[in-house]
């Protein structure tokens, strides 16, 4: 089937079978490589994208399903969010600033997931955050996390 979407702003359109996840759309066809594979039952968050502005994880999401959407990946996140000459988002600078990474893998997905929670609450509480970012880190860097959060609705 034939799928037509925009990601970061630019349409494109495959030729995939409607129950190919979003993510290796991504990946594998049009080499948005940044959103990454983590379980695959969409469990861990590794693969989150907004769709339609909303975070969802890519590995639960088809082609079929995002037929028409504007998805926005984490190679996108900077200009999505009005960034100066599209360099960094401001919860990409927070992170660097906080030293969120460590190993870094799951660092796309959970950028993506803190971006949609500080859109639509720019004021998280602790306990907010809790219920809204399930993204796992296995290096557990989840204070730091935390920090650069709050650090930017502190701001």
């Amino acid at each position: 089937m034939s799928v037509t979407f925009k990601v970061n702003g630019t349409a494109h359109t495959v030729d995939v079978e409607d129950e190919m996840p979003l993510l290796w759309v991504l990946r594998n066809e049009l080499g948005y490589t940044g959103t990454k594979f983590g379980c695959g039952v969409a469990a861990c968050g590794s693969c989150t994208v907004h769709v339609n502005g909303e975070a969802m994880r890519s590995c639960s999401v088809t082609a079929a399903d995002a037929a028409g959407a504007e998805i926005t990946t984490i190679e996108g996140l900077a200009a999505s969010l009005g960034a100066a000459e599209a360099r960094l988002a401001p919860i990409q600078a927070a992170w660097i600033e906080h030293q969120v990474p460590q190993c870094g893998y799951c660092q796309s997905g959970m950028l993506m997931a803190v971006s949609a929670l500080l859109k639509e609450n720019p004021h998280p509480t602790d306990a907010e955050i809790d219920e809204s970012i399930t993204n796992v880190c296995r290096c557990g860097t989840y204070p730091r996390i935390r920090a650069a959060i709050h650090s930017l609705s502190n701001a």
